[in-house]
């Protein structure tokens, strides 16, 4: 056991305690966030815009700032990218994280001097909590592996600008630049088949002990560690425990990992975004991540079913309840005001308060008012594959609203690593959780308005090939598990199994 181990662990202590002083005064920490964020942007543009200096309250918050999204703020982003300081947050960004946007085309997230930390912190503390919690940080002694985009930037005026996970590449701490792979050379490879061989190559011969990224995207790395060696990735890596993932749910995943990797292990789940770092999972015996509070953020929610009324319910964190899906809105250091990043949360515990991640807010299915999201399309594959061996490599569910016969229905492309023995049997079982999980879905069943839901099979490799069809390969790319258009579904009926 080296001396990092050892001196990790009252560290890791020290550090949990720290956040909690914050997590058990909850109503506290955000109003001091607030207030911090109001001064300091009120002689911005956008703050002179919405008359800051005369924000005394969150009711006058609300008055002043509406919810927006990116195009909300694109006049005020064109400014800043262009070259303009003081817009949405004092001075120029240090950074803007380049995303795609399905309406705005590329999107430039400003990450600010003020913002920055707060994304290196929680990440570190998630792993801080890992430590505390199982009284063990001999894993720092091995190998990590982050599976991310390119680390190299480019200058947009005077800002620098590349993917989130290549901008944090940058922050790694230097007692972990001797563990951190893949190299830096490698990490700059953009093709994303040729990156994950060249990272294979790095890594398989070493002591790898901590592996995190995108799920599909590890399982392809894994897939092909298994084809070089022959041999289970536990094999491969005696001392690898636990995996760190961020972005999707796992539990659709979580089977074929087990099979792959050998053996169980334990996993950190991220709630990373571009605009700020929300949550980290910081207990492995409750659920849910913890809403980070002290992070530099002003969180506002509206429930899910109101978000597309013309005045919806919009409260902080004082009034949340458990059991409603809420869509998320970000008030942030980077100059974020009234933001909706898109994502819908439960909340799985109120002291303190912890989060999980539903779905998107674009992403439903209401073709016929059933207003399917992405949390019951999730627990209903999962619960049709729990005790069986069927395993799940990726999947999507889109609307069939002209069949060419018979009623319309939803239609589920799969791709299955393990199928099932009788496919039609394991649509009714998945059918039957959709049913009992929404009554409008029950309803349109019962009432011969839809069929029960039809499975196509995706063949093997199958999503990877759209994904690069639609030039969208990579490691920060993911399928949206449903759609209430056929965009998606249309394209995918060129690769299912024959």
């Amino acid at each position: 056991m080296s001396i990092k181990s050892v001196f990790a662990i009252p560290f890791a202590r020290v550090a949990t305690k720290r956040v909690f002083k914050w997590a058990n005064k909850p109503y506290k920490t955000q109003d001091k966030v607030f207030k911090k964020l109001i001064s300091k942007a009120k002689n911005t543009a956008f703050g002179k815009d919405h008359d800051f200096e005369n924000i005394k309250s969150y009711d006058d918050f609300k008055k002043r700032v509406k919810v927006t999204d990116y195009e909300g703020l694109r006049t005020y982003v064109d400014r800043i990218v262009a070259g303009e300081s003081d817009v949405l947050w004092p001075e120029k960004p240090l950074y803007f994280a380049k995303t795609s946007g399905t309406t705005s085309g590329a999107k430039y997230i400003p990450i600010t001097k003020d913002s920055m930390p707060t994304h290196i912190k929680a990440a570190r503390n998630a792993l801080l909590f890992y430590i505390a919690e199982k009284n063990d940080a001999s894993f720092v002694d091995g190998k990590m592996i982050f599976l991310q985009g390119s680390p190299v930037l480019t200058d947009k005026n005077g800002v620098k600008l590349g993917r989130l996970s290549g901008i944090v590449a940058h922050y790694v701490p230097k007692y972990l630049l001797k563990n951190r792979l893949p190299s830096w050379e490698t990490n700059c490879i953009e093709d994303w088949d040729t990156k994950v061989n060249a990272i294979v190559d790095e890594t398989i011969n070493e002591d790898m002990s901590v592996i995190s990224g995108i799920p599909s995207w590890v399982q392809m790395y894994f897939e092909k560690l298994i084809e070089k060696t022959g041999k289970k990735v536990s094999e491969i890596f005696p001392n690898f425990n636990f995996f760190i993932y961020g972005g999707v749910n796992f539990e659709p995943y979580k089977n074929k990992f087990e099979s792959l990797i050998g053996k169980k292990i334990d996993y950190i789940e991220l709630y990373p975004a571009s605009e700020g770092f929300i949550a980290y999972q910081d207990s492995q015996t409750e659920k849910g991540m913890l809403l980070q509070l002290n992070s530099g953020m002003f969180y506002e929610f509206i429930p899910a079913t109101e978000f597309f009324d013309e005045n919806p319910t919009r409260i902080s964190i004082k009034d949340v309840k458990m059991g409603v899906n809420y869509v998320i809105i970000l008030n942030t250091t980077a100059g974020l005001w009234g933001y909706n990043i898109g994502d819908t949360v439960e909340f799985t515990s109120l002291k303190p308060f912890r989060i999980k991640v539903t779905g998107r807010i674009k992403h439903f299915i209401s073709a016929f008012g059933e207003h399917v999201i992405g949390k019951e399309v999730e627990k209903a594959l999962n619960d049709s594959i729990l005790g069986t061996d069927i395993n799940i490599s990726e999947f999507t569910v889109a609307p069939q609203v002209n069949p060419e016969s018979g009623l319309p229905y939803h239609e589920w492309f799969i791709e299955f690593e393990n199928e099932p023995e009788n496919l039609e049997n394991f649509a009714l079982k998945v059918d039957a959780a959709m049913q009992e999980q929404n009554i409008y879905y029950f309803d349109l069943i019962e009432g011969k308005v839809l069929r029960p839901l039809i499975i196509r099979k995706v063949k093997k490799g199958g999503f990877h090939e759209y994904m690069k069809s639609i030039g969208k390969f990579g490691g920060q790319n993911k399928i949206p598990q449903l759609s209430d258009n056929r965009k998606i579904a249309d394209v995918l009926q060129d690769f299912l199994k024959n």
